[in-house]
């Protein structure tokens, strides 16, 4: 899988994600730090890659509709040290051995996980 890292995570999260056998970049990498969170999803959809970020913004359907996009996982969590947003990436790749990311919005916090793929379609696991 693709994907971006926001800002607003530590570079070691990509680090986590390249070591497990999926192609990540970082905001920072590539000089997007600072810019509009609009400017942010479009090179996601440009680049095919699914955004992963704290940016509780981009769980806004009407702004960022899920079947538009390659896929977005907010992390909504109450704890957002580096060490606990570690401590909850494995819990998410053994979920995406199941479920899609791509044209899915993804919310995730200590309780579970919300996939919403369209307006309509919401899932909690």
């Amino acid at each position: 899988m693709r994907f971006k890292t926001d800002e607003n995570l530590h570079p070691e999260v990509a680090a986590y994600l390249l070591k497990h056998r999926h192609d990540a970049v970082t905001v920072w990498d590539e000089g997007l730090r600072g810019k509009p969170d609009a400017q942010i999803i479009e090179t996601c959809r440009r680049e095919r890659r699914a955004l992963l970020t704290l940016d509780v913004g981009f769980g806004n359907i009407r702004t960022y509709p899920p079947e538009g996009n390659h896929g977005i996982i907010v992390l909504r969590l109450d704890d957002q040290s580096r060490e606990h947003v570690m401590a909850v990436l494995p819990k998410l790749l053994d979920l995406m051995q199941t479920e899609l990311v791509e044209k899915r919005l993804w919310v995730v916090d200590e309780r579970g996980v919300r996939i919403r793929g369209s307006e309509s379609e919401l899932e909690e696991l």
